[in-house]
Order: C-alpha cells, then structure tokens, then sequence
C-alpha cells in the first residue's frame, strides 16, 4: 500500500506535466482516413514510441501496408504480464466550421458548471485514453523504479479507418504479444461518478442485398401496377424480418444466444436507464427492438439486424415517373457471445431469398462479420479491476455489455488466446467523431489513477 499511495502522489505532482504531453501528441493531425496524413500518422507513432521508450521499454515502430503499428514491452521481471491496446490515429475533423477552436490545438475550457475538458480532435478518442495507461506507467516507474506486472502496448494507426491491417500484424506476432491478459481503455463511464468495466462487445455482420426486376426502368404509366418493382419487393423482404413484438423472424438468427445470469439482470433493472434519459436527447421515446427485454439489454446483450442505407430508382431534384430495374439496401447485425457471423449471413440471405418473386432475383455483396467477445462474470482479473476502480471512484463499477464491436478484440481471443478487460473513461456528452470533441480533465487525471490501481491489483 506505500508503494500505491507513492504513485498516486506522483500522478498527481506531476498532473499537468501529464497534461502537456498529452497536448503534444494531440497536436498530431493523424487522420488515417485520408492518405495526405500519412506522414503525420507515421510522426503520431514515432512520437508515441519515443515517449514509451523513455519509460524504459523496448519499442518499435512496426511497417504495414498501411499505418506503422507501435510495438513496445517491458521487461523487468514481474510474474505476469499484460498488453494494452490502443489507437493513435483521429477521425477527420469536417466539418471545420463547427469547431469553435482548432481540432489540433488543445486547450482546456471551463463549462458553466465549472468542469473543465480538454478540446481537441482525439483528446477521447483515443489519444486521451491511451495516454492514462502511459502515463500510470510513468508514474510506477519514477515513484519505485520498475512496473507492477510486465507490460506489452500495441497502439495501431487505423482504427477509424477499419483496422485492416491489425489482424495480419496480430497473427504474425503472437508469440510476442502473448500476455496473461489484454487491456483495452477505448470505451467509457457509465456516467460521470460512475466508471463501468464491459464485459462483452457484440459482433458484427454486415452484408449488401441487391434486387434485380426488369432488365431496365420502365415507363411507370405503362407498366405500373403490372411490372414488379424492385423498390417494393426489397421493402416487403425487409418488414418481414422483424414481428410484430420486434423480434428478428428470420429461423435461426438466434442460435447461440445464451440468456445473462438473473443477478446480472437484477442488477442491469436498477439502473437509471429509460427511454426518456437515453432516447430523450436524440429526439426519441418509444424502444423500438423486442417489447419484452429491457432497455440494456437491447443494446448491449441482444443481437439486432438493421437497415444502413437503402435506395434504387431516381432520386434527384424533381419527379421521373419510372419503376426501377434495381433496388439495394445495406444492412448490419450486431451479433452476441456464441453467435456464428457466418450462420447468421447464411441465415440472412436465405430467409430474404425466400421472400423474392420468381421472376426477380437477388444477390449479396459483402457477408463480412466478426463475432462477439465475452469476458467470463467469474474471471478473477474482473474481480481485481472492479475492486480498483471502486477505490478511486468511491462507487462500484457497472459491469454490463456494450453494443458497438472492436474487432481486434476477438483477434485477442482467437489468435492470443486471452481475455480482454475494456476498462474506459469518456462520456457520452465527449462528441466522440464530432466537431468539438472534448475530455473531461477528471476524465484524464481518474483515469491514470484507475490504471495505476488496476496495474497493482493485477500484480497479487
């Protein structure tokens, strides 16, 4: 306990140190999306293994046919070791005239209520987090000279731009990203006193269905309410994958789906979320998915399948009275723990198969997935990580599932074999993606403090 109260001291003595380094990396415009930021991507990951290696570790800046991936370990000997994943590279900034400061000059702003946030373009997402695990790090190594557990970071540069190239790197290097266990901070709070630990990331699958009819558009005075029309054959295919209670009616689209412990969901029904204070601030009011779940578990614990986009005919500035040859629509579904990406596509195209006349035809462009992850509720690392945060928080963690998928997480799973805490401190008012992205200050300064109380309770 010496040692952990010396390093929290030191996080503290040395906050806003901490504060300029982070600056420094925010002021890197490493847009991975557009390859004009190429060179800033590269200078984003030289300056992150710089930093670490002035922490002692070995690191490397990693070529890929994309963006370099940052590689660094330590290696003094601790009985466990850890990775740590992260992301360097930004979301571009448009629509620039929203931002009321520069994206990639940081400052810090005080509200009304007198929180003060960090502005920047990836001040939450993700160079903000990353930088709590680096600098609890640092805070280890000046306060008692070596680290808790061993460390591993691996900090891609493509993550808003689809991580193509984490899972080759991760495949080609498992021996040396073997850990006992992964970190991941690129998640967030439940709210702003209460932090959370996500134990399970859905997976994804997403697929493109395109409805041929005619082989060209036709004159809708002609041939209307005689020539099929693929608009509505795609719309009446759709209506019928969900029932009237908002369940997916497609057979076998829930094989796998294993129902959350009664104490988990006990638990989930005490908190505060309604429909008012999660679809309220969006413009919205009634759930709209299964009648007969509760609102967490729509979005987090069961699977969905949505419409992305859907479009065919003319669509421009006035009327073309015409029935369309084709009609598309792109649809997702965020899959659960034990669900098949690929039986869920197979299921998908059979059942819109199914709904297709005999004289149209369809076909699938895509059908890629990744499935969910799930840490087990009896994982002892759960139980040491929740302790911690409740430490520095003063309340318990909110242990729940989270809708959205990080992909390479499941690469950890399959490919390292290990299990993955996501452990996050943004907020839902952070306009993550957005114009005026920001981080709360005790986002940060907790956040360091939540690390260095993790990397000890790991350590016993």
């Amino acid at each position: 306990m010496a040692d952990l109260d010396r390093v929290l001291a030191t996080v503290d003595a040395d906050l806003d140190a901490s504060i300029e380094r982070l600056f420094a990396f925010l002021r890197i415009p490493s847009i991975s999306t557009d390859r004009a930021y190429a060179a800033e991507c590269r200078r984003a990951g030289q300056w992150l293994a710089d930093d670490l290696a002035s922490l002692g570790f070995a690191t490397k800046l990693n070529d890929t046919p994309g963006h370099p991936i940052v590689t660094a370990a330590s290696n003094g000997g601790a009985e466990r070791r850890v990775m740590f994943y992260g992301h360097y590279d930004v979301q571009p900034v448009d629509p620039l005239d929203l931002w009321e400061s520069p994206p990639f000059e940081p400052r810090i702003v005080e509200n009304a209520e007198g929180v003060k946030r960090i502005v920047a373009r990836g001040s939450a997402d993700d160079k903000g987090q990353v930088m709590t695990f680096v600098e609890a790090c640092r805070a280890f190594v000046k306060a008692t000279g070596k680290l808790p557990v061993e460390v591993t970071v691996m900090v891609e540069g493509e993550e808003e731009s689809g991580s193509a190239n984490i899972g080759p790197f991760v495949a080609a290097h498992k021996d040396e990203l073997k850990a006992d266990l992964a970190l991941v901070c690129d998640t967030g709070m439940w709210d702003a006193q209460t932090p959370s630990i996500i134990l399970s990331l859905r997976g994804l699958m997403h697929d493109e269905i395109v409805v041929h009819a005619a082989d060209r558009d036709l004159h809708s005075g002609y041939y209307g309410g005689a020539a099929a029309n693929p608009l509505h054959v795609l719309s009446k295919a759709i209506a019928a994958v969900h029932d009237a209670n908002g369940h997916v009616a497609i057979p076998g689209f829930y094989d796998g789906v294993v129902e959350p412990p009664d104490y988990m969901k006990a638990a989930w029904s005490k908190l505060d979320l309604t429909p008012e204070n999660f679809l309220g601030p969006v413009g919205l009011s009634l759930p709209s998915g299964e009648k007969d779940r509760l609102l967490i578990e729509l979005i987090s614990s069961r699977p969905t399948f949505e419409v992305n986009g859907m479009w065919g005919g003319y669509i421009g500035e006035g009327s073309k009275t015409v029935i369309p040859s084709i009609a598309t629509a792109k649809i997702s579904c965020r899959l659960v723990a034990n669900q098949d990406p690929v039986r869920v596509r197979d299921a998908v195209r059979a059942f819109i198969r199914a709904q297709i006349p005999a004289d149209c035809s369809v076909e699938f462009l895509g059908g890629e997935g990744s499935p969910a992850v799930a840490v087990t509720h009896d994982n002892p690392d759960l139980a040491k990580a929740a302790k911690a945060l409740g430490d520095e928080w003063g309340t318990p963690p909110v242990t729940v599932g989270e809708g959205g998928s990080i992909p390479v997480v499941g690469q950890f799973k399959k490919v390292l074999g290990q299990d993955t805490l996501l452990v996050g401190f943004s907020l839902d008012d952070d306009r993550i993606h957005s114009p005026n992205e920001k981080y709360d200050l005790t986002s940060f300064h907790k956040g360091i403090r939540s690390w260095v109380r993790i990397l000890a309770a790991l350590a016993q």
